[in-house]
């Protein structure tokens, strides 16, 4: 549950990654095996872009999400045989900010020009000073903290920053008058959570959203949420805000079950995954709402396309990363094309050309129309309120 906007997000995760956003301490969740090489172009040069990511271990669902989103667009832009042709290269850093920095030198050495960033934000702040440092340009796609971004002007971001979400979040509650009284549970060892977190509660007081309970956990305490539930429904909220990802909320939701307590659940991109998540009920999370840059179940011809290939290569349907990571490969291929960049170009040459275009163009993607960037690295999109019915994200708007 990309890096939000206006509407309703994404079902509960496991940490720091990224989703949009952003995300931290990913808990355990099935590991998805995929090489993390992609062939090169099938003829003449290219370029060679390439992104760190957990590919193993407990954030491996947003690893390879992006990196196969990323796979499917590469293919698609080589076989049309035009002037713009990518070699991808993605290295596991299992969601550990000094393997990161180990995976990043690594494709530094294989000669990378363009890169992807890192897929969490732990990782991602230690290698966007890397990318910093070297001046080789980043577009992450699910990377979600300020700290990526902030004080490097050659570090971009797909998805929504952290903050962005709260805001986002209770506006949309506002909005749509969701809930007079609202109580929120949040990780507070997580910079993910964290930060939607404090964007939220400052919204919600200039919204006048009555906050009646605001619990935390961390990591070691992660596995009763009795106190926090039984707090929010003894103080009567009608709607829990969620900003975590979807492995806590999997056992917040089982264990509100048990105790008979059924408020609103509204939940954020790092909950996109819990309707896979392994062994888990999805009757649990139904009427969970949440905001995403992405509908899988949308009648778009482009998602459509994107869906059936993503189902057809990794028999799964594809997430709010897989999307993000397919974008960030369209958007290069565009900000190339527009600055007339070649293969044989200096990484430093090309990074000056895509800070340049980057900040001055406006790019159409799955996960949203109109895109633009500030020069901070910041997107500017438009979410989708979701809500999962019957086992499936259905949209709201």
């Amino acid at each position: 549950m990309k890096k939000l906007f206006a509407l309703a997000m994404a079902a509960v995760m496991t940490m720091s990654l990224a989703a949009c956003g952003g995300k931290e301490d990913a808990p355990a969740a099935p590991a998805a095996s995929a090489p993390a090489a992609s062939a090169p172009a099938a003829s003449g040069a290219a370029f060679k872009l390439g992104g760190t990511g957990p590919l193993t271990g407990g954030a491996a669902i947003y690893g390879n999400a992006a990196k196969n989103g990323a796979q499917i667009a590469v293919d698609e832009i080589n076989a049309m045989d035009g002037a713009i042709k990518f070699e991808l290269k993605y290295e596991d850093d299992t969601h550990d900010p000094e393997k990161a920095v180990n995976a990043y030198n690594a494709l530094k050495d294989w000669g990378m020009q363009i890169s992807l960033g890192s897929v969490t934000s732990k990782p991602a702040e230690a290698t966007s000073a890397e990318n910093y440092a070297d001046r080789i340009f980043a577009l992450t796609p699910s990377a979600s903290s300020t700290a990526t971004v902030e004080g490097k002007d050659n570090f971009f971001q797909m998805c929504f920053m952290d903050p962005n979400q709260g805001s986002a979040s209770a506006q949309y509650i506002a909005d749509k008058a969701m809930a007079t009284k609202v109580a929120v549970i949040w990780k507070n060892d997580d910079v993910y959570s964290k930060g939607i977190h404090d964007t939220f509660v400052a919204k919600a007081a200039e919204l006048n959203i009555e906050i009646v309970s605001d619990t935390t956990f961390a990591d070691g305490n992660d596995t009763d949420f009795s106190v926090q539930l039984s707090d929010a429904q003894t103080k009567g909220a009608e709607l829990v805000f969620l900003p975590m990802y979807y492995q806590p909320a999997s056992l917040i939701f089982a264990q509100a079950s048990g105790m008979g307590y059924a408020p609103k659940w509204f939940g954020v991109d790092g909950m996109d995954g819990i309707l896979t998540m392994e062994n888990f009920d999805t009757s649990l999370a139904e009427g969970v709402i949440l905001l995403t840059p992405f509908n899988a179940d949308s009648d778009d011809a482009a998602t459509a396309a994107f869906v059936a290939e993503y189902q057809k290569r990794f028999g799964e349907t594809p997430n709010q990363f897989a999307a993000d990571g397919y974008d960030c490969v369209y958007a290069y291929k565009q900000a190339l094309e527009a600055a007339n960049c070649t293969p044989d170009m200096s990484r430093e040459e090309i990074c000056d050309a895509m800070i340049q275009q980057f900040t001055t163009m406006t790019f159409d993607g799955l996960t949203g129309d109109g895109m633009t960037w500030s020069t901070d690295g910041t997107v500017t999109k438009s979410p989708k309120g979701m809500m999962i019915q019957n086992g499936v994200y259905v949209g709201l708007d």
